[in-house]
């Protein structure tokens, strides 16, 4: 019997007043990633990739090796949690994109990261 991998990506996200500078199109935006191993086996998140859509449309890709620095292991009924931020030049916008992992033996699979909203609590309708 073969056990896919079944992976929990949960998301929330806040503005950050303190560091952003509205006045130069510089908004901070924090958000805080769960990710959650559901399945039976152990992986290892070993890459990320991003698109961050501003409130105009603009698209900014990035993509690298882990989050913060780090490859984590996440054993079966474990979690990892981080939190990790984003500049836009304007006040609302959203971040989506997808995981890469690893399972014991080497296969690689996708996880994707829903698409969430980076938005200024006064900006949104």
């Amino acid at each position: 019997m073969i056990d896919t991998p079944r992976i929990c990506v949960q998301v929330q996200s806040s503005y950050i007043a303190s560091q952003s500078a509205p006045e130069d199109e510089r908004y901070v935006f924090a958000y805080t990633i769960t990710i959650r191993n559901l399945g039976r086996i152990p992986v290892q998140l070993i890459g990320r990739y991003w698109l961050i859509t501003n409130g105009n449309g603009r698209e900014i890709e990035v993509q690298g090796e882990g989050v913060v620095g780090k490859q984590p292991h996440i054993e079966p009924g474990g979690e990892f949690q981080y939190t990790s931020g984003a500049i836009l030049e304007n006040p609302m916008g959203t971040m989506q994109g997808h995981y890469q992992m690893t399972e014991p033996d080497g296969s690689l699979f996708l996880v994707d990261i829903p698409v969430f909203r980076l938005a200024v609590a006064t900006h949104i309708h």
